[in-house]
C-alpha cells in the first residue's frame, strides 16, 4: 500500500505545485485545484477500506459535496471575469483597482 499513498501525495504535491508557479490563467489554477481534490477524495476513499472501519465512510461523500460547490463556485467567477475583463488571466483580477 506505500506505493498507492506514494501516488496519492505526489499527485497532490504536483497539483499544489501547478497552483503555486503556474498562475496565468484562473482556468489552470481551477484545474490545480480538482486535481488536489480528487487526490484528496480517493485518498479518503480508500482510507476506510484499509483501516477496516465504517465510521468515516460518509467522509468521501462530504468532500466530494465541497468539491462540486468549489467547482460551481470557481467556474461562475471565470465566466463572470471573463465578461467583465475579456479573458481569464490572473493579472487582470487585482482587487486594489476595483
Amino acid at each position: 500500500m506505500a506505493l498507492m499513498h506514494l501516488s496519492f501525495y505526489s499527485a497532490f504535491i504536483l497539483s499544489s505545485l501547478g497552483l503555486a508557479f503556474h498562475r496565468t490563467h484562473l482556468i489552470s489554477a481551477l484545474l490545480c485545484l480538482e486535481s488536489m481534490m480528487l487526490s484528496m477524495y480517493i485518498a479518503l476513499s480508500i482510507w476506510p477500506i484499509e483501516n477496516q472501519s465504517t465510521s468515516f465512510t460518509l467522509m468521501p461523500v462530504l468532500m466530494l459535496t465541497f468539491s462540486a460547490c468549489e467547482a460551481s463556485a470557481g467556474l461562475a467567477m471565470l465566466v463572470a471575469s471573463t465578461r467583465t475583463h475579456g479573458s481569464d488571466h490572473l493579472h487582470n483580477l487585482n482587487l486594489l483597482q476595483c
